[in-house]
């Protein structure tokens, strides 16, 4: 993902898109413990990803990032139960 097409999005997609590329790495990291991730240069271009996300956020002022996740996340699994 570019920095330009990261900065076009809207910042409440950004926190979603965060939170989807956050799942992606723990599952890359799974994979890489089973020794079954296929492409090993896919978890630094992911982490990469992220970084640039959190610094696009943090150039519109975006504070509490990561309390804003936790939030989210606990919503979407209370929905998800109910």
């Amino acid at each position: 993902m570019k920095a330009a097409e990261i900065r076009e999005m809207k910042t409440e997609e950004l926190h979603s898109e965060l939170d989807r590329i956050r799942r992606h790495l723990f599952d890359l990291r799974a994979q890489a413990v089973t020794e079954k991730l296929e492409n090993p240069h896919r978890l630094k271009q992911t982490r990469k990803d992220i970084a640039r996300i959190l610094t696009v956020l943090s150039e519109r002022g975006v504070t509490g990032i990561e309390e804003q996740q936790y939030h989210l996340e606990a919503n979407a699994s209370h929905h998800r139960v109910g």
